[in-house]
């Protein structure tokens, strides 16, 4: 934003440079980016009154001047300009001097002839606007002679440009400004007139009618004016616009615009014939309408964006620009000024895509206070009547359905001081306060606090405290070491048992990996999976890094198999690695979020078996005191080896995961011509039954009793069946189960298979003798006879 010195000054007293001003001001939280001076180079330009024009003798093209610049000698200059005459006056430059650009100028001689310096135009100037700029720049002629040409110009005025933050849009303007100056400075300002007489006898409210068929707007002023005289503007107003950046148009536009400026209140004039029905709606555009805005552009709309109609015809984009239907035209005769506010995140949106970003939508995104548009009209209503342009009718419409009040706020005076580190009292933090319009009441140590209604800002008392330090200074706050109490928090179970985790894998040898959490559709075709599998059922990302990361992943085993294909694509025989990740399965509520899973991944190749997987498996669950575990043969997955598959269950049959060889159909899609085996293990249900308590327990007092047994069973017996019927038939009496021999051959009848195992009996109260041993072992071998159609061998 460009906030002009003199118009600051038109509110509050400024004594001080505008570099010095600049600095204060960014200092107290107002950053300035720079302080423009349109004359800073500009040196030794004056002001000079032809007094007479002759053809150079030797240049055709040439001109030899005589001018006075107010001394007792005339100076000459030799000139190619051909739009001057006697009698005019111009700038000159002078022997010595700088231009605009930097360029020094120097007498010399042209063609044999003297010429001591040289005329400007308005590019030499640095003033020169977007047209083309020929021949000199001709001064009125009641310009003094022999000025300093930035005297007479105005080009030794400065102007601030400021960045100002998304939570001050009340600074968005030269009042909002004007506020900050007379705080940082410690001086006072005041608001501009707006005081007016509506002189027509007509009242608005007989001749226009407006409603708000969308909450979208917060509300909406409307005010008339009639006899309106279309011209341009004074100059001071023209002057005003040009400092901030904006082109004059009109003095009806230029007084809109002026506001807006003024206040941060953006507001719009309607031409009032050009409303054909005496009515104004406030409603949502149809989908596809066509509209033409001031900028001559044709857009194309749709039901999200807010327009102002006239009963029928769309005459404006709310907060953003109006049409060009009912512009002020130079024969308008009647205006309908409009001072609204629009709720902020539909107006940044629509400017976007509309590609239409303005000085208005660029105010009303940052939620402008509602309460603004009463100040904006009404000054927009005075200079009306200031500038004699029209007659103000009586009357206002106004809509205004939840009227924003002003907040309050209590906070405690040491609690500042000392969360700021300073000794200030109460009555320097009301000072402070109150420059700001923070109106304070001081009781005792209470700071009572009114919060106007332009301050969005102001939510928690940490704000207060900024706006007390910022006022006081930054530079007066003394420089104090943090003294702080730190308490270091414990882990909590799941972090603890995820450290415990990773150390056992990385005991066991494996290497951690980590993956990203999302991945590509394609994945799941690379793992084989079916089209109606769940696994497809995933959470899209909104604005993804590219296609290849628009999902999150359902299943690890597609991140598992990238690391090991690249692995083995860069020539590692031996690969052991491990990730802790999750998976996001989508909530059947669109707008509930996903259910998150903790996977723990295992990915292994190069001379290793299932049993290499199964035993780092085993040694985690040992490792996790989960005792009660089986695997179950699993044939359906079909991105696993049908045969080297199994399901891991915990508790009581609690499925907590799967484990196998990888098909070699989904290697291939890796690259991988080797076997790989991958364990996915649910974290959460191993943790649900994980007891990683230690309890002692005493060394045995009593022998134990070891007997070996060999059973002749079916192939497709599994182990686990064999060693659960012998731990339910011994009871407590069965201490441990050692599987020692499995062995298929000679003497082995086809379909069968000899299974060995050592059996320890131990009894903790007492010596076992061979009646109780022989007792329980007959147990065990009739009861594997009768269940698993075991033979003793």
């Amino acid at each position: 934003m460009k906030a002009p010195i003199n118009w600051l000054k038109d509110y509050v007293d400024i004594n001080i440079t505008a570099e010095e001003l600049g600095d204060a001001l960014t200092l107290s939280g107002s950053k300035v980016e720079e302080v423009i001076k349109a004359g800073d180079n500009i040196d030794k330009v004056v002001t000079c009154h032809i007094k007479s024009i002759e053809k150079h003798p030797e240049a055709e093209k040439l001109q030899i001047c005589q001018c006075d610049i107010g001394e007792e000698e005339l100076l000459q200059i030799v000139t190619a300009a051909t739009n001057m005459k006697e009698g005019d006056i111009v700038p000159v430059a002078l022997h010595g001097s700088t231009l605009a650009d930097g360029t020094k100028i120097k007498k010399g001689k042209l063609r044999g002839v003297v010429s001591n310096g040289m005329f400007c135009s308005e590019e030499e100037l640095g003033i020169a606007g977007d047209e083309p700029v020929h021949g000199l720049m001709i001064l009125p002629q009641d310009t003094p002679v022999g000025k300093d040409i930035k005297e007479v110009l105005g080009l030794n005025k400065a102007i601030l440009d400021l960045e100002i933050t998304s939570n001050r849009p009340d600074c968005l303007s030269i009042v909002g400004m004007a506020r900050e100056v007379a705080a940082t400075t410690k001086t006072t300002y005041k608001m501009p007139s707006m005081d007016f007489k509506a002189t027509a006898s007509e009242n608005i409210e007989d001749i226009l009618k407006v409603n708000v068929n969308d909450k979208l707007c917060k509300r909406y002023m409307a005010r008339g004016v009639k006899n309106v005289k279309v011209a341009p503007s004074p100059q001071w107003m023209q002057e005003r616009l040009l400092d901030a950046g904006v082109r004059p148009i009109n003095n009806i536009v230029d007084i809109t615009n002026f506001v807006m400026l003024e206040f941060g209140q953006p507001m719009h004039a309607f031409d009032k014939r050009e409303i054909k029905t005496s009515n104004i709606v406030i409603e949502k555009a149809k989908d596809g309408e066509k509209f033409v805005t001031l900028d001559g552009e044709e857009r194309t709309l749709d039901s999200s964006v807010l327009v102002i109609k006239d009963g029928e015809t769309s005459i404006a984009l709310a907060g953003i620009m109006g049409g060009a239907n009912s512009e002020i035209k130079d024969d308008t005769t009647e205006v309908i000024f409009e001072s609204a506010n629009f709720e902020g995140v539909n107006i940044r949106v629509n400017s976007k895509k509309l590609g239409l970003r303005t000085e208005s939508s660029l105010r009303f995104e940052k939620e402008i206070d509602p309460n603004l548009a009463q100040l904006a009209i009404d000054r927009a209503c005075f200079l009306i009547e200031e500038l004699g342009c029209g007659e103000v009718l009586k009357g206002t419409i106004d809509i205004y359905n939840d009227k924003k009040e002003k907040g309050h706020m209590t906070v405690s005076s040491s609690w500042v001081n000392k969360f700021l580190g300073t000794d200030i009292s109460a009555e320097e933090m009301k000072n402070c306060l109150d420059s700001l319009d923070l109106m304070t009441i001081v009781n005792g140590d209470d700071l009572n606090i009114e919060v106007p209604t332009f301050r969005i800002d102001i939510a928690i008392k940490q704000d207060i405290a900024e706006e007390v330090a910022r006022i006081y200074g930054y530079n007066n706050i003394p420089t104090t070491i943090i003294t702080t109490n730190t308490n270091k928090e414990s882990k909590n179970a799941k972090q603890r048992l995820d450290d415990l985790v990773i150390s056992t894998m990385i005991a066991s040898g494996l290497n951690q990996s980590i993956s990203y959490s999302f991945v590509s559709p394609k994945v799941f075709d690379s793992i084989c999976v079916p089209n109606d599998s769940n696994l497809r059922k995933v959470v899209k990302i909104k604005n993804p890094l590219g296609e290849d990361y628009s999902i999150m992943r359902t299943t690890t085993l597609p991140s598992m198999m990238e690391c090991l294909g690249r692995n083995y694509s860069r020539s590692n025989d031996l690969v052991r690695l491990f990730e802790l990740g999750k998976v996001y399965i989508p909530n059947e509520d669109e707008n509930e979020l996903p259910l998150e899973k903790n996977i723990l991944t295992i990915g292994i190749y190069g001379e290793v078996d299932y049993f290499n997987l199964k035993g780092l498996v085993e040694n985690l669950l040992d490792t996790l005191g989960i005792s009660k575990f089986a695997f179950k043969r699993l044939s359906d997955n079909v991105s696993y080896h049908p045969g080297k598959t199994a399901l891991l269950t915990v508790g009581k049959g609690i499925e907590a995961g799967v484990l196998g060889e990888i098909h070699p159909d989904v290697a291939e899609n890796y690259g991988l011509d080797v076997e790989c085996y991958v364990a996915e293990l649910d974290l959460d249900k191993l943790y649900e039954v994980a007891n990683v308590e230690k309890k002692y327990t005493a060394l045995p007092k009593y022998p134990a009793v070891t007997r070996d047994i060999a059973l002749l069973v079916d192939d497709s017996l599994l182990v686990s069946e064999i060693e659960d019927t012998i731990k339910r038939a011994g009871g407590n009496l069965v201490e441990s189960i050692d599987l020692f021999d499995v062995y298929k051959g000679e003497q082995i009848p086809e379909g069968k298979k000899s299974i060995a195992y050592a059996i320890v009996y131990r009894d903790p109260q007492k010596t076992l003798n061979d009646a109780a041993v022989n007792k329980v072992h007959d147990k065990i071998l009739r009861s594997l006879e009768h269940k698993l159609g075991a033979q003793l061998r």
